[in-house]
């Protein structure tokens, strides 16, 4: 596997100095952003195309609209999706990524494939380690 350098500073010990709940962490940026059960479903689906609301409700299975709600206010304000809003009756709002949303694409494609390679859950197949 390529060793890729990640733009910290490293400690003498050769460590990254990626401080334990500290802004500068990009690692911990990310998982802030993204944290949530639901808001990679979120940028799954908003990758394939604009949509409403009431379509991503019937997209993610499970997620109740108020719990879809917060998680898309906390998105708009971090940057990764946009909300367009129609002024018309009945009222029309569209999602869709923003840039910063975008480039999660690759990241997503990755866990698509990571996530097929694992075990169902329940499943007593175990997983081999190559």
């Amino acid at each position: 596997m390529e060793n890729v350098s990640l733009g910290e500073p490293e400690s003498s010990s050769g460590e990254s100095k990626c401080v334990p709940l500290g802004d500068a962490c990009p690692v911990l940026r990310a998982v802030g952003a993204l944290g949530g059960k639901w808001k990679l479903h979120i940028v799954y689906h908003l990758m394939r195309d604009v949509m409403r609301f009431g379509e991503l409700h019937r997209a993610i299975p499970g997620v109740t609209q108020q719990m879809l709600t917060a998680q898309l206010r906390e998105m708009e304000a971090d940057g990764i999706v946009h909300r367009k809003v129609y002024a018309q009756v009945p009222p029309k709002v569209e999602y869709s990524l923003t840039e910063v949303g975008a480039g999660l694409q690759p990241l997503i494609e990755a866990l698509v494939i990571w996530g097929g390679k694992l075990p169902l859950r329940g499943s007593t197949k175990s997983m081999s380690m190559a």
